[in-house]
């Protein structure tokens, strides 16, 4: 499973790259996010169990964060739950105006047979959705600024 989200953001790359790693603030502006707890916790390298809705649906996972500020990359490895071994990177890249930023889910499944079943309900249904509400709710954060 490949899943792609992309906004463009008008702030500078460096305030929506902070935004983006500050996992602890999240509940603050993105309504979806419940709430996030640190299992393990330092300036480049975390352990989170993330806790968020889609629509109704409580989901929550565990994923390790690496902030990479050399190359202004937030990479997350799913560890546990149906997306166990889900890689994301968000990335970001100047514009003429703006910013943009993705988010790409790299998802192969442990049960490939699965795959046509699983595919829509967690990359339509549940990743989609989610990435989408993030980035449109760190849109509306980081502008208003």
């Amino acid at each position: 499973m490949h899943q792609l989200n992309t906004i463009t953001m008008n702030a500078s790359k460096e305030e929506i790259f902070e935004a983006a790693a500050n996992l602890a603030l999240w509940p603050e502006f993105l309504p979806h996010y419940r709430s996030i707890e640190y299992i393990e916790r330092s300036p480049t390298r975390n352990v989170v169990k993330m806790s968020a809705n889609r629509d109704f649906v409580p989901i929550s996972w565990v994923s390790e964060q690496v902030i990479d500020r050399t190359n202004l990359e937030i990479r997350f490895k799913h560890l546990q739950a149906w997306t166990k071994g889900m890689e994301v990177v968000w990335k970001f890249q100047q514009l003429a105006h703006g910013v943009r930023v993705e988010i790409v889910h790299d998802l192969h499944f442990r049960l490939p047979f699965l795959a046509p079943l699983a595919e829509p309900i967690i990359g339509g249904f549940f990743i989609d959705y989610i990435a989408n509400e993030t980035l449109r709710h760190m849109k509306i954060h980081v502008e208003e600024k």
